[in-house]
């Protein structure tokens, strides 16, 4: 739905949506340079290159999963089976390279395809069957999770060749192998989610889904992709998991959706759909992160971190909707 074929009213809220969105964006970029400013006086190690470098190593699983999780969220979706996902991905990994004999590499693009079509069930699961995507993706949570768990037999995999750790541990000019992964996925969904007809489409099933429908969006076709392409994420960050750990467990990812969803909604993402990008999003999950490490290196306990987290998560959203209403009334 292109933005020359709206009505005036439709125009004002798109522009009122920017608004919002620019303002929330330049409140997170304020709250990251506070915070940055904070911790380096509390430890010297902070700020250093190798520390923050290793940071984005370890955060990059959370915000390649993030992209995809950024569009559902925007059409009013959610996907809580991300890391049953990726651990599902993770297992059919290792057991294809040790127990079928398959070579790693077929092995690897067979655990990324796993979590594809994982994805593309989840997608036919809410746009055939009508069933709410929480509903549904809390039951394909536990299903993958069994399914990842019945595979390993609670059993590890090891001993993966050298040449595969490179993805994970390994550097490109003197920057971790995933972070260059994670750049170019975030420079892809940008494009689409800003700068393409499909990323103003789900834009406008976020809105309004039925209004969307009658105006000849293909809802069903939007919501099949991007829950495919959450799968596709899953399986990628899951291989990167492994490789980065030296070791398969079923148990992988447990958890990850909550830092997924935590990272999205603090980039601005509204629940309820209509708002959201991925700019704000990359600020979530860096400010996530830099807040788990600078509080870790200056002795804050890990449930004393999980409790600041919750409190600048409930902050931000506080302040969203300040700003949102704001707008509104300007509106």
């Amino acid at each position: 739905m292109a933005e020359t074929n709206m009505g005036p009213a439709t125009r004002s809220a798109a522009t009122g949506r920017r608004r919002f969105q620019f303002g929330h964006e330049a409140l997170l970029l304020v709250l990251l340079v506070v915070s940055l400013s904070v911790l380096a006086t509390q430890s010297d190690v902070f700020l250093t290159t190798a520390n923050l470098l290793n940071q984005g190593r370890l955060m990059t699983e959370v915000a390649i999963v993030a992209l995809p999780m950024t569009m559902i969220i925007v059409t009013g979706g959610i996907d809580l089976s991300v890391g049953s996902m990726l651990g599902l991905s993770a297992i059919v990994l290792g057991y294809s390279w040790q127990n079928l004999g398959l070579p790693l590499g077929v092995a690897c693009v067979v655990a990324v395809l796993t979590g594809t079509a994982a994805g593309f069930f989840n997608g036919l699961l809410v746009t055939r069957t009508k069933v709410p995507p929480l509903i549904a993706t809390l039951a394909t949570l536990a299903l993958f999770r069994g399914l990842a768990e019945g595979i390993s037999e609670a059993r590890s995999v090891r001993g993966y060749p050298d040449w595969f750790f490179r993805l994970g541990q390994g550097e490109v000019l003197g920057v971790p192998s995933q972070l260059w992964i994670l750049l170019v996925a975030i420079v892809i969904a940008w494009i689409v989610l800003a700068r393409t007809t499909f990323g103003r489409s789900l834009y406008a099933i976020g809105h309004n889904e039925v209004a969307a429908r009658f105006s000849g969006i293909a809802v069903d076709r939007c919501k099949l992709a991007i829950y495919t392409a959450s799968g596709f994420a899953s399986g990628l960050a899951g291989l990167i998991f492994v490789s980065r750990v030296s070791t398969t467990r079923s148990d992988m990812g447990t958890g990850l959706e909550l830092d997924v969803i935590a990272a999205v909604v603090l980039g601005g993402t509204s629940i309820f759909g209509g708002v959201g990008t991925i700019v704000g999003t990359v600020l979530g999950f860096v400010l996530i992160q830099l807040l788990k490490n600078g509080l870790a290196l200056t002795g804050v306990t890990s449930d004393a971190t999980i409790v600041v987290i919750g409190t600048v998560l409930i902050g931000s959203i506080l302040l969203t909707n300040f700003i949102g209403r704001r707008h509104r009334g300007d509106g």
